[in-house]
C-alpha cells in the first residue's frame, strides 16, 4: 500500500501559536484605553479640579498664566477646573442613554423578528417617531417637563433614539431568526424568551456593540446640543457645552475657553465609538461596519 500525503503546494504553513490573538489583544487595548481614560477622568474630574468652579481666579478671558493653565472664562473662573468638573454629567447621561436604547432596541428587535405581529407594531411605531426631529422633540419634552433639567433631556433622548436603534437591530436580527438552529429550537418547543436570550441575542454581539458606540455618539451630540441651548443644565453649572456657549464671545481673547471643551466633547465621542468597535467580535466587525 502506498501512503498519500499532501503536497507542499496544498499544505498550509503552521501558524505561530497565539500570534494572531496577541495582535488582536494589543489592537483592542489601543482602542479601548483612550476611552477608559477619558471616561475615568471625566468622572473623577470634579474631585481633582484645582479651583472651585464658581470662584474667579483671573481677569475675564485672561490668557493662560499662573494658577490658570488654560486661562479664565467670561467671569474669570479657571477654565481647567471647569473643564475637569464639566464632563461627569455629560458622560453619565450619554452612557445611560446609550445603554438603555441599545439594550431595549436589541431586545425588542429580537422579539419582533420571532413574532411578526409584534414586529409590525414596532415598525409602525418606529416609523412614526422617526418623523420627529430629535433636537426639536427633546426641546418640546424638556420644556414641558415639570422643572425640566437633565433628567428630562435623558428621557426624551431615550424615547427619540429608540426608533433608529430598533430598525438597525431588527435588520441584523432577521437573518439570525431565520437560521436553521433557531428554527430547530422553535420547532423543539423552546419558549420565546429562551430563543431571544440564548439563540438570537448572543449572535448580535458585534452589531450591538457597534450600535452602542453610535448611540453614545448620538447621545453626546444631543445632550451637548440641549445644554448649548440651555435646555437642561443652567448657568453657573460647569458643563462642556455651556462653556462653549458662554465663552464664545471671548474666543479671540482666550481661545482655550472654547477650544478645550469642544475638543473634550469630540474626543469623548470618538474614543468611545472606537472602543465599542474594538470590543466587537472579529467575525462580526465587517457586518458592524455597515452601520
Amino acid at each position: 500500500m502506498t501512503s498519500t500525503s499532501p503536497t507542499p503546494a496544498t499544505s498550509r504553513p503552521p501558524k505561530a501559536p497565539g500570534g494572531g490573538r496577541r495582535v488582536s489583544t494589543v489592537g483592542t487595548l489601543l482602542r479601548v484605553t483612550p476611552a477608559v481614560l477619558l471616561v475615568v477622568l471625566a468622572l473623577v474630574g470634579p474631585w481633582i479640579a484645582p479651583h472651585a468652579v464658581d470662584q474667579p481666579v483671573t481677569a475675564p478671558f485672561a490668557g493662560p498664566g499662573d494658577g490658570a493653565p488654560l486661562g479664565g472664562d467670561q467671569l474669570g473662573r479657571d477654565v481647567l477646573s471647569r473643564l475637569l468638573a464639566g464632563g461627569r454629567e455629560l458622560v453619565v447621561s450619554a452612557l445611560v442613554i446609550a445603554l438603555v436604547v441599545t439594550a431595549a432596541a436589541a431586545l425588542v428587535a429580537a422579539v419582533g423578528v420571532l413574532r411578526p405581529a409584534v414586529g409590525r407594531i414596532v415598525d409602525r411605531t418606529a416609523d412614526t417617531l422617526i418623523l420627529l426631529p430629535p433636537v426639536l422633540g427633546i426641546m418640546l419634552v424638556a420644556l414641558s417637563w415639570p422643572d425640566g433639567g437633565r433628567f428630562a433631556v435623558v428621557v426624551a433622548a431615550i424615547v427619540l433614539g429608540f426608533p433608529y436603534a430598533v430598525r438597525i437591530a431588527a435588520g441584523a436580527a432577521a437573518p439570525v431568526a431565520a437560521s436553521g438552529y433557531v428554527e430547530a429550537a422553535a420547532a423543539g418547543g423552546e419558549r420565546l424568551w429562551y430563543l431571544v436570550v440564548r439563540e438570537v441575542l448572543p449572535n448580535l454581539r458585534a452589531i450591538v456593540l457597534a450600535l452602542f458606540g453610535l448611540r453614545f455618539v448620538e447621545a453626546v451630540y444631543v445632550v451637548a446640543t440641549a445644554a448649548f441651548l440651555q435646555v437642561g443644565p443652567q448657568p453657573p453649572a460647569a458643563d462642556w457645552a455651556l462653556m462653549v456657549r458662554e465663552n464664545s464671545p471671548g474666543i479671540l481673547l482666550n481661545p482655550w475657553a472654547v477650544i478645550a471643551p469642544s475638543l473634550a466633547i469630540g474626543l469623548l465621542a470618538l474614543s468611545v465609538n472606537l472602543a465599542a468597535a474594538g470590543l466587537a467580535p472579529q467575525t462580526g466587525r465587517k457586518a458592524a461596519t455597515l452601520l
